[in-house]
């Protein structure tokens, strides 16, 4: 098991959630935590513990972003006008790697990372590879050429387990998706329901 696979599901089973809806996630089959004592946990959880795992959550589900990264974020959604809870979740899917998984140009957020860090997508036909690269609405994000026919990217765009969003524009066979706008929280397809309100508490605190 590659170190991708094995985070991905190891983030299932803490957060004890099949949080992208994968067929195959641990969690379908045991729903607790990792670990001998996994079972056990079931306590009540205080107000922080609720905040902390919202935050964890959510920075899984992107990818397991960096802490410090993913503080600079909730900063700037703060920074800007609007409720800062629907910023947070702006900001994170205009994010290069959260489009790419979005548009089904690959499998899984893991994926989309490398994806973009390997150089395989251009932005308004500029090569980027910089996963954490914030898309404005308009922007055009295109599979390069060389790497329209990666096997594993024709699987991705065949993927039946989820469906590309509407604040999102694809053709599949030019591998070319267009960011439309800007999505709130009840847009986005989460497979589990996400609370960035606890979040946006757990940073306030």
């Amino acid at each position: 098991m590659t170190k991708r696979t094995s985070a991905k599901y190891k983030i299932d089973r803490r957060m004890g959630e099949n949080i992208w809806g994968r067929p195959k996630s641990p969690v379908n089959r045991r729903q607790y935590g990792p670990g001998q004592h996994g079972q056990r946990r079931k306590g009540k959880m205080s107000d922080f513990g609720l905040q902390l795992r919202a935050k964890q959550k959510l920075k899984g589900y992107y990818g397991d972003i960096r802490e410090k990264q993913f503080r600079k974020i909730y900063d700037e959604a703060a920074r800007r006008k609007g409720d800062t809870s629907e910023n947070l979740i702006g900001l994170l899917e205009s994010r290069l790697d959260a489009i790419v998984y979005r548009a089904k140009f690959v499998s899984t957020v893991f994926a989309a990372r490398q994806f973009v860090n390997h150089g395989h997508v251009n932005v308004n036909g500029v090569r980027t590879n910089i996963q954490s690269y914030v898309c404005k609405p308009g922007d055009v994000i295109e599979v390069r050429e060389k790497s329209k026919q990666n096997v594993a990217v024709i699987e991705a765009t065949q993927l039946a387990e989820r469906d590309v969003p509407d604040y999102i524009e694809v053709d599949h066979h030019k591998m070319v998706a267009t960011f439309q706008r800007i999505p709130g929280l009840h847009d986005v397809p989460y497979a589990v329901q996400m609370e960035p309100n606890l979040v946006v508490e757990f940073y306030s605190r």
